[in-house]
């Protein structure tokens, strides 16, 4: 049996996000999945949201094979064969294979970070497109928030990111929040999670519900702070 890639951040921070996601989502409904990796949180998460129908996708087509694997070895009839999404493209997954319907959650964790700003705005756009009315964009990963002091590994990873590629690095709150309210979804929660990460929840037609968004942008982060360098 081949080994399978596995990441460390993914195994760690799986239960934390979980927590968030019981307290979010229904007991039931469709989840797309962008930049799904190495599924491990597609497998982990289908497996305890048994009412949810979870749908991988990665724009590696590499790891596309690993995903489908790890979903059969753990006997999952709730996870859809993954497809390969490239977030960029105009039409999710292609033109000639459009998605048949609209999802009630879209979850994507630590790209923002690893990619060039661009993709802030095509993951906005393509969630608005591709959510129900009421449905929730949800993503994990490392951010700046303007008015609280940046962790030190935050700083430090920041750094390590523009180095690798001038066009990588964490995003600020704000940053993102502007570009989610152009493609009409709207930042509602914010929960800060270990390791200096936030997980943010934005809604689609949630319009009137700024106020409380703007309020909840503003907690104090917390976490213990990670190796600087290391995994999120």
């Amino acid at each position: 049996m081949p080994d399978l890639p596995y990441s460390i951040a993914a195994d760690r921070n799986k239960e934390p996000i979980l927590a968030v996601l019981r307290q979010l989502l229904g007991a039931s409904g469709t989840a797309l999945e962008i930049a799904s990796g190495t599924g491990q949180h597609a497998a982990f998460f289908a497996s305890v949201l048994e009412g949810w129908d979870w749908q991988p996708t990665e724009a590696d087509p590499q790891l596309l094979p690993a995903i489908a694997l790890r979903v059969a070895q753990a006997g999952l009839a709730n996870v859809r064969p993954p497809l390969l999404l490239d977030v960029m493209a105009p039409h999710w997954p292609s033109a000639s294979a459009p998605f048949p319907h609209r999802f009630d959650a879209v979850y994507c964790a630590n790209m923002l970070h690893i990619s060039p700003w661009s993709t802030c705005a095509a993951l906005m756009s393509g969630a608005a497109r591709h959510l129900v009315e009421g449905g929730e964009l949800v993503t994990y990963g490392p951010y700046f928030e303007e008015g609280c002091a940046a962790a030190p590994s935050n700083l430090a990873f920041d750094a390590s990111l523009r180095a690798r590629d001038p066009a990588w690095g964490i995003r600020r709150v704000s940053d993102v929040s502007a570009q989610a309210q152009r493609a009409g979804l709207v930042l509602l929660e914010r929960h800060a999670m270990p390791a200096n990460n936030l997980l943010l929840v934005f809604r689609k037609g949630a319009r009137t519900l700024l106020n409380r968004a703007a309020s909840s942008q503003h907690e104090a982060p917390s976490g213990a702070e990670p190796a600087n360098g290391a995994p999120r």
